[in-house]
């Protein structure tokens, strides 16, 4: 079977939003050093927060999407405060707050549900106009898609490089107690990195949404896969995420051309596996 380039297309798409996602995701880890298994709930909650905005207040969409970010950024900030930090407090270890996370979000999964239902649900934006190019087809919503996904990950970059409140991130993801003897707020930086990784996910969900449909299990189907690109990409690495999340959605939509397209989860995982016994500590880490 010929490659068809579309499929490599595709997978850009794809690749581009995971990787949005897999960012707050690794961030998270990074500072606080556990996984967050509601992470595919914000996600979920940021594009149902546009989907309302959009849908049921009429707003114009892209206005509904920048809505969407400090909802879902109000909502870890406050579901820190009360569950999270009360165990980190305590001084709780990776293990519990891990487990707290995955009672997370299935509480956040299953409340979505009641309120909206599991029918899929899609934006109010009128038809996407097509357009083909060297042979390849694309929407200009799945253009918007690549390009807003490429300047956030620019804007990320830049944020960790040439800010104080970026060095200030990756100080206490590198050290935390080294950091705290140093004068750096942890608990601002806390604070501050749950801003950016839910409002990294809300956006990737609008985005997710934008290119398929709004439903209450978007976000838990995608966890596993942010997973895999996080630690295909090197755990607690940003730039890693990127990377992995670009891999991985090129991967599974490459593989399309040659299996079925329900096995896509199996050919990510496959990927992640082989890539790491060759080069356990992830695509961007330090051979030893």
């Amino acid at each position: 079977m010929a490659f068809d380039p579309q499929f490599l297309v595709n997978g850009v798409i794809v690749g581009s939003t995971i990787a949005l996602a897999a960012i707050g995701l690794t961030l998270i880890f990074g500072i606080l050093d556990f996984i967050n298994f509601a992470h595919g709930e914000y996600l979920t909650l940021g594009a149902y927060a546009a989907l309302v905005a959009n849908v049921a207040l009429g707003l114009p969409f892209v206005v509904a999407a920048v809505v969407a970010i400090p909802i879902t950024v109000a909502l870890a900030l406050a579901l820190d405060r009360v569950v999270f930090y009360p165990l980190r407090r305590e001084g709780a270890g990776a293990l519990s707050l891990l487990i707290t996370s995955f009672g997370l979000s299935i509480i956040l999964r299953n409340a979505v549900e009641m309120v909206w239902s599991s029918d899929p649900r899609r934006f109010d934006v009128g038809g996407a106009e097509a357009m083909a190019i060297a042979g390849v087809r694309i929407t200009t919503v799945q253009i918007a898609i690549i390009v807003v996904s490429l300047v956030l990950m620019i804007a990320i970059h830049l944020l960790l490089t040439r800010t104080t409140l970026g060095v200030t991130m990756r100080a206490t993801a590198s050290n935390r107690s080294l950091a705290l003897s140093s004068g750096v707020n942890t608990e601002r930086i806390v604070t501050w990195t749950w801003v950016i990784g839910a409002g990294l996910t809300a956006i990737a969900g609008v985005l997710i949404g934008l290119n398929t449909v709004v439903r209450p299990s978007m976000g838990f189907g995608l966890l596993l896969v942010m997973f895999a690109a996080v630690i295909l990409g090197g755990i607690g690495d940003p730039y890693g995420a990127m990377l992995g999340g670009l891999s991985i959605g090129i991967a599974q939509e490459v593989s399309v051309a040659f299996i079925s397209a329900s096995y896509k989860p199996a050919v990510a995982f496959t990927i992640m596996v082989v890539l790491l016994l060759w080069k356990p500590e992830g695509l961007r880490g330090a051979d030893t």
